[in-house]
């Protein structure tokens, strides 16, 4: 698997944690919308896109299974958020 492309738009919210929204292609042939780019405690991070459940939480509907392919994601998506302006 090779994430084929990545774009990213910044939001400039004053007071919000949350920095931007990245959709990734995967294979040229995949894609996942909606990936969060949030400003944390210990800076930034990806939160992948999620729907409310029926008990007021929020689940996931597209994610890494494990911790290498959420590297690459985050490799990818942060490299194209710091490009662009």
């Amino acid at each position: 698997m090779k994430i084929t492309s990545v774009t990213v738009r910044k939001i400039d919210k004053e007071n919000s944690r949350m920095k931007g929204i990245a959709s990734v292609l995967i294979d040229d042939c995949f894609a996942v919308h909606d990936i969060r780019i949030i400003e944390g405690d210990n800076g930034l991070f990806i939160a992948m896109p999620s729907k409310p459940t029926a008990t007021g939480g929020h689940r996931d509907t597209a994610h890494p299974i494990d911790k290498d392919t959420r590297k690459m994601f985050e490799d990818a998506i942060f490299e194209e958020f710091n490009k662009t302006e």
